[in-house]
């Protein structure tokens, strides 16, 4: 699928004359694949958790966020495909607008597939993905090891509600801490939290 469908949900959604959040190019994050995992302060606080995906970030609203724990299994719920330079939003999302309030980065970086078949072959990591089980090594400045993303509700055809657990798995980098409080995380790219990135795009 082109680049420009993929993104047709993301775009419509949104209008683009008023928020700041990035049309898409579909030009290349750099040398990937990228992830990041994003706050945002919506009607709901939740992570947005993204893997680049060939041209897209391929994208699951994580209400708790990501946990280093291997017996946390977090609750992700796919949304539409965003645009790659999404992996660099960061502010504020206007009232009305889809999705409208505050994003920071809460972590980026790279991530190495992992997924295989039963003989030990490598899968293609979007096909992984459409069959519904993904694995994969991150290289964050916070998150860091093994995760694996497991479909457990609906078939990813669009029929029904589609949920998934992303869960941490046992071994390297493992720990025993959860996702932080998200009103007072900072990015990892500008170290503000979620109240200094609202304060200064309301002082603007």
């Amino acid at each position: 699928m082109a680049e420009r469908d993929r993104l047709r949900d993301y775009r419509g959604k949104r209008d683009f004359d008023r928020t700041g959040e990035p049309r898409g190019r579909g030009a290349s994050a750099g040398d990937g694949p990228r992830f990041v995992v994003q706050i945002h302060d919506a009607s709901t606080m939740h992570f947005d958790f993204r893997l680049q995906v060939d041209d897209v970030l391929k994208s699951w609203s994580v209400p708790k966020g990501p946990s280093a724990d291997p017996k946390d299994k977090r609750l992700a719920v796919p949304t539409e495909d965003h645009p790659l330079e999404y992996e660099e939003f960061e502010g504020v999302i206007p009232r009305g607008e889809y999705g409208g309030g505050t994003v920071i980065v809460w972590d980026h970086g790279t991530y190495e597939p992992l997924s295989h078949d039963r003989r030990g072959r490598p899968v293609d990591f979007a096909e992984s993905l459409e069959r519904g089980h993904a694995t994969f090594r991150l290289s964050g400045s916070k998150l860091h090891g093994e995760y694996a993303l497991t479909r457990f509700r609906g078939d990813g055809s669009g029929d029904g509600e589609e949920a998934w657990l992303l869960v941490k798995r046992a071994g390297e980098a493992a720990r025993t801490q959860g996702a932080p409080d998200p009103r007072r995380a900072r990015s990892a790219t500008s170290g503000r939290t979620l109240a200094q990135v609202a304060a200064d795009a309301a002082g603007k």
